[in-house]
């Protein structure tokens, strides 16, 4: 009783397990793992439109030299995503790095420079056939703070820095970030006290939210529409079929999603 006179039980938004076939939120027990499933995954390009001075000296310092006018700087500067979940790029608030990872600054044949993991550059060169060539290389906690341009909603977000889930195993050692579609993001966005954003319903329909793709179901017709849509704003860099474990709802055998929801919490601060 004391704890909710003093204001520690609040209602608050966390992502968890939801299954839009029967419009419940389910635990890790409620889940199976199918064999065979695929998923579309994608290369996304996000266009830089500010950089820290700091990050800036120590550029220059290295000989890279990046325009300082906005217009200029999203042409050339980018920033390579790697996601299985396109239809969350509506969504996306933030872009994770690892402070302890090293990145590198590398030119392509067309004119652009991309922020890339160094030890992904090899496997992403290779995946998106494009030649690279390193301008410059630095420490992930100096990404901190780039600001860049989202591809299909107008917004500008910032580079964070996430936690050891950003490895080199696979994409490109920057993670799209949704805080409402994820644990890991939400977590990262909590620490930068980002919104939980959520623009999709109990059925796994797009709400009012997000924008052009209101009305669209998450899990069917989704994918191919925000895919169209990144092409069209020239941030489309990949897409290929991918082979993952994935959860289904163990009583519909249909696929899930992460979706933040209301929840009871009780804060033990103070």
């Amino acid at each position: 009783g004391q704890m909710v006179l003093k204001g520690h039980i609040y209602r608050g938004l966390k992502p968890v397990h939801w299954s839009p076939s029967s419009r419940t939120a389910l635990a890790e027990a409620e889940l199976e793992y199918p064999e065979g499933h695929t998923s579309t995954s994608i290369y996304v390009a996000f266009s830089a439109v500010d950089l820290p001075d700091t990050l800036r000296k120590n550029l220059s310092d290295q000989g890279l030299d990046l325009p300082q006018s906005k217009s200029e700087l999203q042409k050339v500067l980018k920033i390579a995503v790697w996601t299985t979940t396109p239809w969350t790029i509506p969504a996306n608030l933030a872009i994770s790095v690892n402070d302890r990872l090293e990145y590198v600054f590398a030119s392509d044949d067309n004119g652009r420079i991309f922020i890339l993991a160094s030890a992904l550059l090899s496997t992403v060169s290779e995946t998106l056939g494009l030649p690279f060539n390193i301008r410059a290389t630095v420490q992930g906690e100096l990404l901190d703070g780039i600001l860049y341009r989202h591809p299909l909603v107008n917004r500008t977000s910032s580079i964070v820095i996430g936690g050891d889930y950003i490895t080199t195993d696979s994409g490109t050692g920057l993670v799209h970030t949704a805080p409402g579609h994820g644990i890991d993001d939400f977590k990262t966005g909590c620490k930068y006290n980002l919104p939980v954003l959520c623009p999709v319903d109990e059925r796994g329909v797009f709400t009012s939210e997000a924008g052009e793709f209101e009305g669209l179901n998450v899990l069917k017709d989704a994918n191919p529409k925000i895919i169209e849509a990144l092409k069209e704003a020239d941030s489309l860099l990949k897409q290929e079929v991918y082979p993952h474990r994935y959860p289904y709802d163990w009583r519909t055998k249909k696929p899930t999603i992460f979706r933040a929801t209301e929840q009871w919490f009780a804060s033990v601060e103070g």
